[in-house]
């Protein structure tokens, strides 16, 4: 009989041992989508498009360099798109793309937790 393979969602990955593997493709991804400057370029960038400069004045403490790894590695895992208006000064623009609206959709969702959580979670700062 041949049965189809059911997608699994990442909780059951990591269950089984995928995502827990040291040579599992998606550490990068996660690494990517879940860093510090990650989650906050994803979450300015659901509001639509921005510009390179905008993108730094929106997330206070960011360093050029720091944003620009973090805007070439979303954009290598296809969850941006980099516009290059070829212009004289630079002109680049950042969006996310579908699947980068997903993912930001998730992101979000843990941001808005943490928001929500930080209170109980401060308590347990104080114990440590």
């Amino acid at each position: 009989m041949d049965q189809a393979v059911k997608p699994c969602r990442l909780s059951e990955r990591v269950r089984r041992g995928d995502l827990l593997s040291g040579a599992c493709p998606s550490r990068e991804v996660l690494k990517h989508l879940t860093s510090r400057w990650g989650v906050l370029v994803l979450l300015v960038l659901q509001d639509g498009t921005h510009r390179f400069s905008e993108l730094r004045k929106k997330i206070g403490g960011v360093s050029e360099r720091m944003l620009a790894e973090t805007l070439q590695a979303l954009e290598g895992d296809g969850f941006l798109i980099r516009t290059d208006h070829h212009v004289v000064p630079p002109h680049v623009d950042y969006r996310l793309t579908r699947l980068g609206e997903e993912a930001a959709e998730k992101v979000a969702a843990l941001a808005d937790w943490i928001e929500e959580s930080l209170p109980r979670i401060a308590r347990n700062w104080k114990r440590a």
